[in-house]
């Protein structure tokens, strides 16, 4: 059964909001962390999701950067599409780590900002502004916290953007990750892990709940770093 009402369309808004700006270290988790690149390095993310129950909604995500001086770069590519129709939104990120930038600093906080615009109907651009704040409790357990604002592509809406998220380190190779995310008004719960396939590949695998309506989703997403000096 086709879900086309109100409330769907309402979660599906917020998956997108969601997906607009993924970070450097956040990969397709909703919560970031105040982490860049390092000089002189590029990565590119790629993610999937698809929310369980109605094969006929899905979201893709394309997004490469590179660190060019103090200020991380990216380009991000959002395509979702559902019984509504496809939208595809593109725009340029910014990241800048302006506090704890050392990799051994116990509190580090970054400013994240970007903007996107619906390429098929047009319309104003939306666009993100985000404080992450990461602290490294143990080697092993790190606590993130995000406060900001959306502003919807179309309509120019704002919205709060509020995140808190544990990141557990179980071994170098596995991290598990849990985190709670405001966003475009509607609340996502989301558990996931990040398996390190190699120190610059990474998978991640995570299921997430959104909305008062309670949909559910499953993600897959790549995360490649390369370059560097």
């Amino acid at each position: 059964m086709k879900r086309t009402g109100p409330r769907w369309r309402a979660a599906c808004v917020a998956l997108c909001a969601l997906a607009a700006i993924a970070a450097h270290a956040g990969g397709h988790f909703d919560v970031d962390d105040a982490a860049m690149l390092s000089p002189g390095e590029c990565q590119y993310e790629l993610w999937a999701s698809r929310p369980r129950g109605d094969a006929s909604e899905s979201f893709q995500h394309v997004g490469p950067s590179c660190r060019i001086g103090p200020v991380e770069w990216g380009l991000n590519a959002d395509r979702s599409a559902s019984a509504d129709g496809t939208d595809l939104s593109v725009g340029p990120q910014l990241k800048w780590t302006f506090w704890g930038q050392d990799a051994d600093a116990p509190l580090s906080a970054a400013l994240a900002a970007g903007i996107s615009r619906d390429v098929r109907h047009g319309g104003r651009a939306g666009g993100q502004l985000v404080v992450p704040l990461t602290w490294q409790a143990t080697p092993q357990l790190a606590l993130d916290v995000n406060v900001g604002s959306d502003w919807t592509a179309g309509t120019g809406e704002r919205t709060r953007r509020l995140g808190l998220a544990t990141q557990w380190s179980v071994n170098q190779a596995v991290a598990l990750i849990a985190e709670r995310n405001l966003a475009a008004t509607q609340w996502t719960s989301r558990i996931g892990t990040r398996i390190n396939l190699t120190p610059f590949t990474s998978v991640d695998l995570s299921v997430a709940r959104t909305g008062p309506q309670g949909v559910r989703s499953v993600i897959v997403g790549l995360n490649q770093v390369f370059g560097g000096r």
